[in-house]
């Protein structure tokens, strides 16, 4: 298996960009007169308190500009992510950047001066008609008074955003480009080892070929840790800085007063895991004697408990069973889901130097396009595409109900959307199941998902908030001190069951979405709420499926946990995340009388 160069690549498995830009040349244009454009945001400032009227007219011209703005980059990102090592894409993106980061320059102005404003004044303009389109995002602003620095110090932070992006662009650019990972030998010939062949070879049967591709993955790792750990560190004393130059007690605290999560929210997902961890210690135990192993290695977690069932799912096929799961949504959602999986949205097999794994990228113009690595021996990778296409369909939704100021909803939001997507698979799954074994595999995967996304992600989560709190009490990150901190946690949450290897602990170096901090609780927070809200739906009728379906309408009007609650969950409860330890509980008993 050769893993093609991107020009190789059929057409029709690719992503049509044109929704965004039909030409090259088109894009060039449209920077240039961003560029120009942009040149007439100076002429407001100083003058946003003149008048409504003048307010609404910096507002209408700053909205065009980001729209405009948003379409540049997500091009630019997307062009980037199909091919890396392509330098025509890093130009593109490099050009981009520099424009998005004087465009950001040029508008810091606008926090502090809409602050400055006189408190009653404010609320005239508030309550006026012509600002109702931008209310939410006015109101929202104003709630980080406490945080907003002067118009200098603005324009000076602004101008560092480009540069704040280095330790995760050259994180990317080594591990997805630079770093060369080599061949592993398997019964069936060599295959490239990659970020992205590297899931697929833990989940393969032979167990001394996911004992060489593991060994042979972290080897890579263990050369190049130096630069990594460094990396890292440099990225979270970034968001030390940036927390302490606006005022707030922590980078956490920095991280959820966007989405108005209180703390505790964090806390109450960490201590009800740490409660339910010896239920994860269990299922390792029962792993370990499924597999039949005299010590069970962090090589074994991953491989299907049920072997003998082997799956295969061409691009097409998958459309068409997670088309199916999610007949409870409706032909709207369904038909619209369809119609962007097979003509145009998804970009579905990896060529070389292609971002690793999945994502869906929405804007305000263009399609919500998917990004895959798909592979159709790997039963996960159709879950994957059911995943990005709940987010896709979020997109969906939110861009045609919503004005560009509140159109984009949170990460905390987004996850429920997409894991939802994968409820419903795996349901669709397991009823459809042809016999005993394959409802032991697909329980096992529901269950291996839980493990995933609820108890991985909140170890995640966990370590990151360690990291962050050394750094926040003058503790430096280095590779040792990296390297033990995520190893007590491995301990921790594997168990006695687990023998860890040397190299275990250098996977804290690996995870990209570190270099976003306190992003992956929202992956587990994310599920917990979805588990919620798919039973409701497949439990209840009409009313059910519309309170889930306004959810993802409602984009970003509202707070998370709003929207949330609104669609029938409260998250500020721990009770979500208890009931999915209930759920996992119940799957695991599942799994044992299936496999007897």
């Amino acid at each position: 298996m050769k893993i093609p160069e991107r020009d190789r690549v059929n057409q029709k498995d690719k992503w049509d960009l044109s929704k965004l830009f039909k030409t090259e040349q088109e894009w060039e244009t449209a920077l240039k007169k961003l560029d120009s454009e942009m040149g007439k945001i100076g002429q407001f400032r100083g003058t946003l308190g003149s008048s409504v009227e003048r307010l609404k007219d910096f507002l209408d011209l700053m909205t065009e500009l980001e729209i405009q703005s948003e379409r540049l980059g997500n091009y630019a990102f997307l062009k980037t992510s199909e091919d890396a090592g392509n330098s025509t894409n890093q130009n593109k993106m490099a050009r981009y950047m520099r424009s998005a980061s004087n465009l950001a320059s040029e508008v810091s102005f606008f926090n502090p001066e809409l602050q400055s404003i006189d408190e009653k004044v404010i609320n005239e303009y508030l309550s006026d008609a012509l600002l109702k389109d931008y209310l939410i995002a006015l109101k929202r602003i104003l709630r980080f008074k406490p945080y907003i620095l002067s118009d200098k110090e603005e324009k000076l932070l602004a101008m560092q955003s480009e540069s704040n992006q280095t330790p995760s662009k050259v994180f990317s650019a080594l591990t997805d480009v630079d770093l060369d990972f080599g061949e592993v030998e398997t019964p069936d010939g060599k295959v490239p080892l990659s970020q992205s062949t590297f899931g697929m070879l833990l989940v393969h049967k032979d167990r001394g070929v996911r004992e060489r591709a593991y060994r042979q993955f972290y080897s890579v790792f263990e050369n190049h840790k130096n630069t990594l750990s460094s990396l890292y560190s440099g990225s979270v004393l970034l968001d030390t800085y940036k927390a302490k130059a606006r005022g707030y007690s922590s980078v956490r605290a920095m991280r959820l007063f966007p989405d108005n999560v209180p703390e505790t929210v964090y806390d109450n997902l960490i201590d009800t895991i740490h409660k339910n961890l010896p239920l994860l210690h269990d299922y390792y135990a029962f792993r370990k004697k499924t597999l039949n192993v005299k010590s069970l290695k962090h090589w074994d977690v991953y491989v299907p408990l049920v072997q003998s069932v082997e799956t295969r799912y061409t691009y097409e096929k998958a459309v068409e069973t997670i088309l199916k799961a999610l007949s409870p949504l409706g032909e709207d959602y369904c038909s619209t889901l369809k119609n962007g999986l097979l003509g145009g949205w998804v970009d579905k097999y990896e060529n070389k130097g292609k971002r690793s794994g999945a994502f869906s990228s929405g804007g305000y113009i263009g399609d919500p396009y998917i990004l895959m690595n798909y592979k159709e021996t790997v039963l996960r990778d159709l879950f994957t595409l059911a995943h990005e296409g709940g987010h896709s369909m979020h997109s969906w939704y939110s861009v045609r109900n919503n004005p560009f100021q509140h159109y984009s909803y949170t990460i905390f939001e987004a996850e429920v959307a997409s894991t939802f997507n994968e409820q419903l698979t795996a349901k669709y799954l397991l009823e459809n199941a042809e016999n005993r074994s394959m409802k032991a595999y697909i329980t096992g995967k529901q269950l291996d998902d839980i493990i995933a996304t609820i108890f991985r992600q909140t170890m995640f989560a966990e370590f990151e908030h360690k990291a962050h709190k050394a750094v926040e009490e003058g503790i430096p990150l280095t590779v040792d001190s990296i390297r033990d901190m995520y190893r007590d946690l491995l301990e921790s949450y594997f168990g006695d069951e687990m023998d860890l290897e040397e190299v275990s602990d250098l996977e804290a170096l690996r995870i990209p979405h570190f270099y976003r901090a306190y992003y992956v609780y929202k992956y587990a927070t994310g599920l917990s709420a979805s588990i919620a809200l798919s039973r409701k739906v497949l439990q209840g009728g009409e009313r059910e499926r519309n309170d889930y379906l306004g959810f993802l309408k409602s984009g970003g009007s509202q707070y998370p946990l709003e929207s949330l609650k609104a669609a029938g969950v409260d998250m500020e409860s721990p009770a979500p995340i208890e009931d999915a330890m209930e759920v996992f509980k119940d799957l695991f008993k599942d799994l044992k009388e299936y496999m007897k």
